[in-house]
């Protein structure tokens, strides 16, 4: 396939798909694929509810068009899917998505078409899970009619530094002209240039593990910081100092959530252990990054507790629901674990995030956020995400929605020591 011969489709519109859907669109005619009508239509009005693209950008991709009608893909014949891969309620890999879309691609996909999968998944899902969905659908065979490549998405949600065309993209095909065409393909928008991997399984590895160190990372800082709690010293301090020597790693305690640290390790257990082996490191990081939640309410049980606080019909105040700072994505946000165990205690809680969709946060978990903070009312009050609007609020404003004698936890050392009470 000539690469002035492609018909693009970018197949879900969520944080991957629309940003590359829109760097693609400022140079050829792409059509943007989404089963969600209400997103689609927003989009055509020039809003993106993620944030990730401005009204600015969305104008600027002029051949971008934006449907929910399948009829719509017929006359593409490259197709780059960007849906979710997410993990059930067992932790274990949810292939509907990627199943759904392939299925929805197979009815259409003729003879030459090329499929490049960007969702994130173990190594082998492609071929193994992707393409018998796609031949069994389309009844055409593969690398004889049609053909597949692998991108791994490396979007960070909320960052408006490393975008699609700064950050260097991996590439692979299914046959070594297949490589070739999805390389240069991404080459036209990726400023940052491409690394060709030699297979589609090297390129699904270098994607799951990517996020896999950074997990395994935090899981190590994220028990540190257990053990200096215990001992009574400032983990901030210790890292501050450590942090002196040219090689040593900045990762901070914390929350691991997101659609990515919290979820990719998964994906590569599931298959480690479908091979034979089980993982002990990836595990046990996973065990204790989920654990943090239920470590934190339970500090701030104790830290109320000798303060005389009744933590049965407490009032507490949660500041932040997305799974990070300045974004307003909750997906497997942690915080959730915070609030559910604080409950359990017997404690009222209220959750303000100016960044989080009510609605969403209202169809995903079942609770309301609070739009409006009033002062005097809180007996503990716990920083959880480090939005920029609380930092501008700064420690003395935020005291003030709590009683005299209320706790402050600070989660991601938002102020200095001195301006809390307690500090993972």
């Amino acid at each position: 396939m000539n690469i002035d011969s492609i018909r693009l489709a970018v197949i879900g519109l969520g944080y991957v798909g629309l940003p590359l859907a829109v760097e693609f669109g400022k140079i050829r005619e792409v059509v943007g694929f989404d089963i969600n009508k209400s997103r689609v239509e927003a989009l055509t009005q020039g809003i993106d509810t993620t944030q990730e693209v401005s009204r600015e950008e969305l104008t600027s991709a002029c051949k971008l068009k934006f449907t929910a009608d399948p009829q719509e893909l017929m006359n593409a014949n490259v197709f780059i899917v960007t849906v979710p891969t997410p993990i059930d309620k067992y932790k274990q890999p949810d292939l509907s998505p990627l199943l759904s879309a392939s299925s929805l691609l197979g009815k259409i996909l003729k003879k030459g078409d090329i499929v490049i999968y960007e969702s994130t998944v173990y190594p082998g899902a492609t071929e193994e899970v992707c393409v018998p969905e796609l031949e069994r659908i389309s009844q055409l065979k593969f690398n004889h009619d049609f053909f597949v490549g692998y991108s791994p998405e490396r979007i960070n949600p909320g960052d408006k530094n490393h975008r699609v065309s700064n950050i260097r993209k991996v590439t692979s095909g299914s046959t070594p002209e297949v490589a070739d065409v999805v390389d240069q393909l991404y080459l036209q928008i990726i400023t940052a240039g491409t690394h060709k991997a030699n297979s589609i399984k090297v390129a699904e590895a270098a994607k799951v593990i990517e996020n896999t160190q950074r997990d395994v990372n935090i899981a190590l800082i994220n028990e540190l910081a257990l053990i200096f709690g215990k001992m009574g010293i400032d983990t901030e301090a210790v890292l501050e100092a450590a942090g002196t020597k040219w090689n040593f790693l900045p990762f901070r305690p914390g929350l691991v959530g997101g659609h990515c640290i919290g979820v990719d390790p998964y994906y590569l257990t599931h298959k480690a252990q479908a091979i034979g082996y089980h993982p002990e490191i990836i595990l046990a990081g996973r065990r204790l990054n989920d654990s943090m939640g239920g470590y934190v309410a339970g500090e701030l049980v104790k830290a109320m507790t000798k303060r005389a606080l009744y933590v049965q019909g407490a009032r507490v105040l949660v500041m932040g629901m997305a799974f990070k700072e300045n974004c307003p994505d909750i997906r497997n946000t942690k915080v959730i674990d915070i609030v559910r165990e604080l409950n359990a205690y017997g404690a009222a809680v209220d959750i303000h995030d100016p960044w989080a969709s009510s609605s969403e946060v209202l169809s995903e978990y079942d609770i309301s956020l609070v739009s409006e903070i009033h002062r005097n009312t809180y007996d503990a009050i716990v920083i959880a995400v480090a939005h920029k609007q609380f930092a501008e609020l700064g420690a003395s404003e935020i005291r003030k929605f709590g009683k005299p004698n209320h706790v402050l936890y600070d989660l991601k050392y938002l102020f200095k020591r001195e301006e809390t009470d307690l500090r993972l």
